[in-house]
């Protein structure tokens, strides 16, 4: 089998909801993180074989094909593909996914993969009730299959976060000991200048705008719980946001053919699913497929990003795979950072390779809950 290599990884700020970013169209924001890619790396943009992005709710702006889209927005070649991909909140680690399996394959030496959301612009679950005026309320209740083996009850990730909060007996001091803690890893991370090199100021945006100097342990414990009794608050969560990220995936041969140095080799990538209902433990059976199938184990890897979609989606994972928190999410996660949804994954995937080339590190691994109870894992090596 062929080797898949990351060349380069590069991401815009994340914009928070209704701020800098907030206007600036979806196919623009790819756009930007593609251009700014192939600039920093002298690639003939005419040799890049597809364009493969993540994005969810793809309605209005984010229709049509976005990858295919920014790539035209970004004044390349017509001659080149675009693919998008929708695996939910994972869409953008799927796309490197895909990417490398064009490598591994011997079908493609040279896919630009990543993704692209505005949540400003396109809000969160739209595409979930876009039919309602079909008659068509939600993705499920309309299907036999589904309503025969799951019911009508309520699928939500709000509340599979709170069943996973209450299964592993998560108390809300704990996720929000995490929460407070994800924020501070992300101030330390951007005045350290940790993210310098994997972001593209894109306008007047140079940083992240996520992450609060003012959050306190008192302030986050006088929030009230997103539902009645409930130990989730809207700390606690993830935060709305606009972004994109790209990275060029190369052959071996690509990198000789087009004189590219390698910053890591992609080494596995899989993806898993679970109970839907739950819909975020996805991460736990994931991992430990991808551990079973590699044949590496948890004290083999220096650095682990596992996405804070809500504070007890990492923390369970943690626990029943004894993970040390030492090791996750070191510049901290969504909860502080954001999660742009269909650009997170490959957000992630470029958060953790620069970090891994900076603090020296050999091996890392990628998580993500998604959607459908589902979950990738991507285990990468750098190379410097």
């Amino acid at each position: 089998m062929n080797d898949a290599y990351i060349v380069d990884a590069i991401r815009t700020p994340t914009g928070r909801k209704g701020g800098g970013l907030s206007e600036v169209h979806p196919a623009d924001l790819g756009a930007h993180v593609i251009s700014s890619l192939l600039e920093r790396n002298a690639v003939d943009p005419a040799l890049v074989e597809d364009v493969i992005f993540g994005c969810v709710d793809t309605l209005g702006p984010q229709a049509g094909d976005i990858a295919r889209t920014a790539w035209l927005a970004a004044g390349l070649p017509e001659s080149v593909p675009g693919t998008t991909v929708d695996r939910q909140c994972g869409s953008g680690q799927q796309a490197v996914s895909f990417a490398a399996m064009g490598v591994w394959a011997g079908v493609q030496d040279l896919v630009v993969a990543g993704g692209v959301q505005n949540m400003s612009m396109v809000p969160i679950g739209m595409a979930l009730e876009a039919a309602a005026p079909l008659g068509h309320d939600d993705p499920f209740s309309g299907s036999k299959g589904w309503v025969e083996r799951y019911g009508t009850q309520e699928i939500s990730q709000f509340r599979g976060a709170e069943m996973i909060a209450e299964k592993w007996d998560i108390t809300r001091e704990e996720m929000e000991r995490f929460a407070f803690e994800s924020h501070q890893k992300a101030l330390t991370a951007i005045d350290e200048g940790r993210f310098d090199n994997e972001i593209a100021p894109i306008g007047q945006i140079e940083m992240d705008e996520g992450p609060r100097r003012d959050i306190s342990m008192e302030r986050m414990s006088a929030l009230n719980p997103l539902v009645e009794e409930g130990r989730l608050t809207a700390a606690l969560a993830s935060q709305i946001s606009d972004g994109a990220s790209a990275l060029l995936i190369a052959s071996e041969r690509a990198l000789k053919e087009f004189d590219l140095t390698p910053r890591a080799r992609i080494h596995h990538v899989s993806v898993r699913g679970d109970d839907p209902v739950f819909m975020l433990t996805g991460p736990i059976p994931a991992t430990a497929y991808a551990l079973e199938k590699t044949g590496m184990s948890i004290d083999e890897f220096d650095l682990f990003e596992c996405n804070e979609a809500f504070a007890p989606v990492p923390l369970a994972w943690m626990k029943e795979l004894q993970v040390p928190q030492e090791k996750v999410n070191v510049n901290g996660g969504a909860i502080s950072l954001g999660h742009p949804l269909g650009s997170s994954g490959s957000k992630l995937m470029t958060t953790l390779l620069n970090e891994l080339e900076r603090s020296g590190g050999r091996w890392g691994l990628q998580t993500m809950c998604e959607g459908g109870g589902q979950a990738n894992v991507t285990i990468i090596e750098s190379l410097n």
